[in-house]
């Protein structure tokens, strides 16, 4: 007997699909930064809530922090932050970074 899906199955999650990238962490040499600032731009505090990585937190004086492990390498931050330079990014160093797994 042969298994029939159902319309409403939508199929796996992002969150399973997203499980399957693998990520190698290139300690002591984040290819993302944040600039330090007085007071981060409407744009930069946006990246808590768009980054769809979730690599983005607001500390507790205000300000917006990185942590760059798990950066799925998409460009969000920097086409947010275009105008307003607050990030410096770069691609990670060969054989760092995000490792997609399709399948």
């Amino acid at each position: 007997m042969t298994a029939v899906s159902n319309a409403g199955d939508a199929g796996p999650k992002v969150e399973e699909k997203l499980f399957q990238n693998r990520y190698l962490v290139d300690a002591g040499r984040p290819h993302i930064k944040v600039i330090p600032g007085a007071e981060p731009s409407a744009a930069l505090r946006s990246l808590v809530t768009t980054c769809p990585a979730g690599c983005y937190s607001t500390n507790d004086r205000g300000q917006v922090e990185i942590v760059a492990d798990g950066c799925m390498e998409c460009g969000t931050c920097r086409v947010v932050t275009a105008k307003t330079g607050e990030i410096e990014w770069q691609y990670p160093r060969g054989g760092y970074g995000i490792l997609y797994k399709f399948g």
